[in-house]
């Protein structure tokens, strides 16, 4: 029998990873909401998602306070600022599409196991800020009256902002890996030379 091209096995990998992390996430959505399936154990012990969008909302309210607007919590995930307008963040807000994106692209690729986690939480970390940066800025044009640029909602500015940040952490993860390649191939030849 044929073993399986590298590229197919990749790219296995690469589904069913990015397949367990999205789809995972919808069902911890549905499971941790009531009504339906819910289950106080999910909503209590593993309902992630929640703590993302209270870390957004705490992340951005800290950003506007280091600039003095002062800003407002209030129940279901709505951040106010103080006398104005508010935004909702909502499940769709939180990311997890690029998010399981990213984490797919490395789990899929060869390296130890340190260096893959190193890279996804670098890479999380920075796609989890551009978001709060969307966020704080949202929050201010909605209470400035500010238009979205070039009329693009803000749902997909963040899109194109987290992948093309993914694609530069790719080609940064990739170029790390090649560097690698290249050095040891160097190294190799002066030793046989």
């Amino acid at each position: 029998m044929k073993p399986l091209n590298p590229f197919i096995i990749y790219l296995l990998k690469f589904a069913g990873v990015f397949c367990t992390c999205y789809f995972g996430t919808l069902a911890i959505i549905g499971l941790a909401a009531p009504g339906g399936l819910y289950s106080p154990f999910v909503e209590k012990y593993l309902d992630y998602v929640s703590w993302l969008k209270n870390s957004l909302i705490n992340a951005t309210a800290g950003i506007l306070s280091i600039f003095n607007i002062q800003t407002l919590r209030e129940p279901g995930f709505v951040l106010r600022i103080k006398g104005g307008r508010g935004v909702l963040i909502a499940m769709n807000c939180v990311g997890y599409g690029v998010y399981s994106f990213w984490i797919a692209f490395v789990a899929a690729n060869t390296a130890t196991f340190w260096k893959k986690a190193r890279w996804m939480l670098a890479g999380l970390l920075i796609l989890w800020f551009i978001n709060v940066i969307r966020i704080t800025l949202l929050l201010l044009a909605i209470n400035k009256g500010w238009p979205m640029p070039l009329g693009i909602d803000h749902h997909t500015w963040f899109t194109i902002a987290a992948y093309g940040m993914i694609f530069i952490l790719i080609w940064l993860y990739d170029r790390k890996s090649g560097n690698k390649i290249l050095n040891n191939e160097k190294k190799g030849r002066n030793l046989h030379d």
